[in-house]
């Protein structure tokens, strides 16, 4: 609507004071107030906005903004909308953003859009949907959404931007962040928090690893946890509300897209995918280089016999062994990634928190051996695949590990049964049932 029409609108919905209150908002927002003098006057509503300008003082209020943008309360506009519309929102869901934990989000609010014959908008706040995105998880996951779908970019460092929002809105957060934004301005039973790793591990003891204890020990709003294993981790070190709010559910590797290749034996070398993300520091990235050089100076990688892929954002190259440089892989649209998985002998994933993570899974899921490393209750992950071995950290014990890893690749008999023998589900609408009925 024209902004004429919004301003009347506003004013026949909230009144005239909320108009007026409202107005000052955007007015301050667009030039700052020089001090605090001036702003005595305002209402406390108000004034929360207002910074000192440069080189003076500021409130605590811009203090905390500064330092926790993505936190802010989601600027909101009551408006005009659609009887249910389910608001998925989340970081990106542009192309290096798809894997795992975004692409199960996306198809989790298709699926539950679905059931409720919901128009699904995607609401990011880093980076402005990719529409192409959203269709291609969708295809790979084989979900067929019925309904609309909208997209809309709120920035977090953006504080003009805003979501119109109605009465029929609910809301699917995808982090800590996300949740504690939306909370901000929204009902907590209107709010689902899709939760798929302990989020407080992601930090030191600090503001944040406080801030995202406080969400996720919440009462007053519902979880979907991503697998049992996790679910039974977080239960086991104090959240057990989730015991009532949470229901969990296991993901699915649909055999369009995860299957074997039978091709494989017929290569010239083997291919080891190392999951390699230095800046994401649960995945060790350096403990996994220092395996992968030793597994090459014992000559149990031989250079002769295999190929070594890195695959992650900011690989530096190097040199296993002083003989051996890895091809380094950045970035896959995801119908890329399914046909490279479906290429590799043996993945090395490493995951220091509860969840198996989604390489290991996938890789299984294709045809591989994988080995990963124990951490917590993840002691075994036979329930998904017998072709998914499991060490302690150790260097010397996760190099046997890839040693037995090599072994099971070159008994190409063993490696097919025990792929056939796979438990993992193969259908998202079949996975997620049971999580989608809890929601309603």
């Amino acid at each position: 609507m024209r902004l004429i029409e919004k301003i009347r609108w506003y004013r026949r919905e909230h009144g005239i004071r909320a108009l007026i209150v409202r107005g000052v908002e955007v007015l301050v927002r667009a030039k700052p107030l020089k001090s605090a003098t001036e702003v005595n006057w305002l209402p406390a509503r108000v004034q929360q906005y207002i910074g000192a300008g440069d080189g003076g003082a500021k409130f605590t209020s811009d203090l905390i903004d500064s330092r926790f943008p993505a936190i802010r309360p989601l600027p909101v506009y009551t408006a005009p909308g659609p009887k249910i519309r389910l608001n998925l929102v989340t970081d990106s869901i542009n192309e290096g953003s798809l894997f795992g934990g975004v692409g199960t989000a996306i198809l989790m609010a298709a699926v539950l859009a679905n059931k409720r014959g919901a128009v699904l908008r995607i609401v990011t706040r880093t980076q402005a949907a990719a529409a192409n995105g959203f269709s291609q998880v969708l295809e790979c996951g084989g979900i067929q959404f019925k309904g609309n779908v909208e997209f809309a970019f709120v920035d977090v460092n953006d504080q003009s931007a805003q979501l119109d929002i109605c009465d029929g809105d609910r809301f699917l957060t995808t982090s800590w962040w996300t949740t504690l934004s939306v909370l901000g301005s929204i009902s907590p039973h209107k709010v689902d928090y899709l939760l798929q790793e302990d989020e407080r591990m992601f930090y030191p003891h600090g503001d944040e690893w406080l801030r995202c204890n406080e969400v996720m020990m919440r009462k007053d709003i519902r979880f979907m946890i991503n697998t049992e294993l996790l679910f039974d981790h977080l239960v086991a070190t104090g959240l057990t509300h989730l015991e009532k709010n949470a229901r969990w559910f296991e993901p699915a590797f649909p055999s369009s897209i995860y299957f074997k290749n039978a091709g494989y034996a017929e290569r010239p070398k083997y291919r080891l995918f190392f999951y390699a993300r230095p800046n994401n520091y649960r995945n060790l990235f350096y403990r996994g280089i220092e395996v992968l050089d030793k597994a090459v100076a014992k000559n149990i990688i031989n250079p002769d016999e295999w190929e070594i892929i890195l695959v992650g954002k900011d690989v530096p190259k190097v040199i296993l062994a002083g003989t051996l440089e890895p091809e380094i892989i950045p970035t896959m649209e995801w119908s890329e990634y399914g046909k490279f998985i479906r290429d590799i002998d043996l993945g090395f994933c490493l995951m220091a928190t509860p969840h198996p993570s989604y390489p290991p899974l996938d890789l299984a899921a294709s045809g591989a051996i994988v080995l990963t490393n124990k951490f917590g209750l993840k002691q075994d992950l036979s329930m998904y695949s017998e072709n998914i071995l499991l060490s302690d950290l150790d260097v010397n014990e996760l190099v046997e590990g890839l040693q037995m890893g090599v072994a099971r690749v070159s008994d190409a008999g063993l490696r097919t049964k025990r792929y056939a023998e796979n438990r993992m589900a193969r259908s998202w609408s079949e996975s997620l049932a049971a999580a989608v009925d809890f929601l309603g």
